[in-house]
C-alpha cells in the first residue's frame, strides 16, 4: 500500500514495540531508517536485525542517544545528516514515565517524564524541519509523535504520563501552525492500551486489560502493528491535508469509556 522508495525516517525509541513495527514497515515500503536507542545494545542490534530484514538488507542507521539532551540530539541530526543529507519523516517515539500515585510523585518524576515525553519533540523538530525543506524554503517533510489515551482519559498511576502526553498533543498542535504553510504536517498518533515490554512495567497491567477488553468494541488489544499503521498511513499523500490531528487507533476504547 505504501511505497516510500528514497524517502529517510528517524525513529526515536526505534528498537521494540511500537518504534520497532514503525521502522520494520518503513524499510518494507523501501524507506531508508535511522532508529535512535537510549543504552540496550543487546536490544538495538535484534532491531537492526529485523529491520534488515524487511529491508532486503539494507542497513539501518542506528543512532544511541537521549531524547532529552539536547547536545545528544544535535549529535544524531549530525550523524543523519552527514549519511543522508536530508530527513523526509520524523517519529518521536521514544517515552518513559513514572508509574506513581500523584501524591508519590516527585519535582524529579514529573521532569524525566515531562522531558522525555512531551520537551523532546522541539529540539527534534527544530533540527528536523530544516533538514525537510528545499532551497525554496518549502517541505513535504512528515513529523508523527506517538501518544496515548492518558491525554485526555486518567488512569491509575498515569498521572505524570498522561500530563506528559496531553503536552505532547498540545506542542503537535502549535507546532503545526509554524509549519504547516512551509509544507511539513505535524500530527500525532495516539493508543490505547498496547501489549508491549512497556506494558509490563504497570503494576495494574491485568487490570489495565480487562478493562479495556471490557469497554472495547472491537474486543482485542491494539496491537503495535497497527499503531505503525496509522504511522504510515500519516506520512503517506493520502493525509497530506491533515494538519495537528490527533488519530486514535484504540479499537473504539475511547467512545465507550465513562465520562
Amino acid at each position: 500500500m505504501f511505497d516510500f522508495a528514497g524517502k529517510k525516517v528517524f525513529i526515536t525509541g526505534g528498537t521494540r514495540g511500537i518504534g520497532l513495527s514503525v521502522a520494520v514497515k518503513m524499510a518494507k515500503a523501501g524507506a531508508d531508517v535511522a532508529v535512535n536507542f537510549l543504552r540496550n545494545r543487546s536490544a538495538a542490534e535484534e532491531a537492526r536485525n529485523a529491520i534488515m530484514d524487511a529491508g532486503g538488507g539494507k542497513e539501518p542507521l542506528m543512532l544511541k542517544g537521549n531524547v532529552a539532551k539536547d547536545d545528544d540530539i544535535e549529535k544524531m541530526f549530525g550523524e543523519i545528516k552527514e549519511k543522508w543529507g536530508g530527513l523526509n519523516f520524523l517519529i518521536s517515539n521514544a517515552a518513559s514515565g513514572v508509574l506513581k500515585p500523584p501524591a508519590e510523585l516527585t519535582h524529579h518524576h514529573w521532569q524525566w517524564t515531562l522531558d522525555i515525553n512531551a520537551y523532546a519533540l522541539l529540539p527534534l523538530s527544530r533540527h528536523a524541519i530544516p533538514m525537510m525543506k528545499g532551497e525554496d524554503g518549502k517541505g513535504t517533510g512528515r513529523i508523527v509523535a506517538v501518544s496515548s489515551l492518558g491525554s485526555i482519559r486518567a488512569f491509575q498511576n498515569y498521572a505524570a504520563v498522561g500530563a506528559s502526553k496531553g503536552a505532547l498533543e498540545s506542542l503537535v498542535r502549535h507546532l503545526c501552525v509554524e509549519y504547516a504553510s512551509q509544507g511539513i504536517n505535524v500530527n500525532a498518533v495516539s493508543a490505547s492500551v498496547v501489549d508491549t515490554d512497556a506494558l509490563k512495567h504497570f503494576p495494574n497491567r491485568e487490570a489495565m486489560i480487562e478493562e479495556s477488553l471490557q469497554w472495547m468494541p472491537a474486543k482485542k488489544l491494539v496491537t503495535p502493528e497497527n499503531v505503525a499503521d496509522a504511522v504510515m498511513l500519516m506520512c503517506s499523500d493520502y493525509t497530506s491535508m491533515v494538519h495537528g490531528h490527533t488519530f486514535i487507533v484504540d479499537g473504539g476504547l475511547s467512545i465507550m469509556l465513562p465520562g
